[in-house]
């Protein structure tokens, strides 16, 4: 499970989620299953926990729990699932929006700039838009619009003129592709940073995060009972001005300001370094 994910603010999210220990309970990303298991502690024999995640890698981690039940889909769709399986409504939902360590350090699933690899990043394997199709197929300024949206990348621009040209001669298809096209704007003092932003739009554009997060948010109110609790965990500025603005519009928050990672964990699990936390609850 560690070597899988190392789970992010994990004894600050469980405290502002439980309040009820033998109620139902969501963790919408359940990826290497460390925030369920530490739900599951606190929870009674009459507590229960829906795991979601659309990457069905995950599901080699789920917990021999009766309490627990496993569901390979994108939590967009969690308020089906809660009509289904828990109609009286939940009690909690916890939200990691972060990319698991596995997805990132399988090199094959091309999420990081750091392997040579095919240019992938789906989530859900069954996905039919890889982050090839993107560079191969938008125009320039589609290309332009998501890094500068959901990268924050300043030179959009520029690195979007370079991928045009390049596909010119060649489908750009791998990692090394893609690294090679764009090395022109990536300054030597900023190269990693640049990168990261780069693949961080390629990868919210293939697997539809922010528009996932938009309706993953309104099923959470949909879903939740009164008085239950809503904890997001989000680690860039477009996540976690949504999250913050649906909170104080449509539930009572009950962090004034994010909870933030300590330094003792940032040392530990570097991937915190960004981590933001939020909770409300419906009133």
């Amino acid at each position: 499970m560690s070597e899988y994910h190392n789970p992010v603010l994990l004894s600050e999210s469980i405290d502002f989620l439980i309040g009820n220990p033998s109620g139902t309970y969501a963790d919408v990303t359940f990826g290497g299953g460390g925030h369920s298991a530490e739900i599951l502690k606190r929870l009674s024999p009459d507590g229960r926990l829906l795991g979601f995640d659309r990457d069905i890698d995950a599901k080699a981690n789920a917990p021999a729990d009766n309490r627990f039940s496993f569901i390979h889909n994108n939590f967009r769709f969690i308020h089906n699932y809660t009509l289904l399986l828990a109609p009286e409504g939940l009690d909690g939902i916890l939200a990691d929006l972060g990319v698991s360590s596995h997805q990132f350090d399988t090199a094959q699933r091309g999420f990081s700039f750091r392997f040579s690899a095919a240019l992938d990043m789906r989530m859900n394997a069954q996905g039919s838009v890889t982050a090839a199709d993107i560079v191969n197929s938008y125009t320039q300024d589609e290309l332009e619009k998501i890094l500068r949206l959901y990268g924050e990348v300043t030179n959009a621009r520029n690195v979007a003129q370079l991928i045009i040209s390049a596909r010119k001669n060649a489908a750009l298809l791998t990692t090394d592709d893609l690294n090679n096209a764009i090395a022109p704007a990536l300054p030597s003092f900023a190269k990693h940073k640049l990168l990261a932003k780069i693949y961080q739009a390629l990868r919210i554009e293939v697997n539809g995060e922010m528009r996932s997060l938009e309706k993953f948010l309104e099923g959470a109110l949909a879903s939740l009972k009164k008085g239950g609790r809503l904890v997001v965990i989000s680690y860039h500025s477009l996540e976690d001005r949504m999250v913050k603005h649906f909170m104080r519009e449509r539930l009572n928050p009950l962090t004034r300001k994010a909870v933030f990672p300590c330094e003792t964990e940032i040392e530990t699990n570097t991937r915190a370094r960004s981590a933001k936390l939020r909770a409300a609850e419906k009133i």
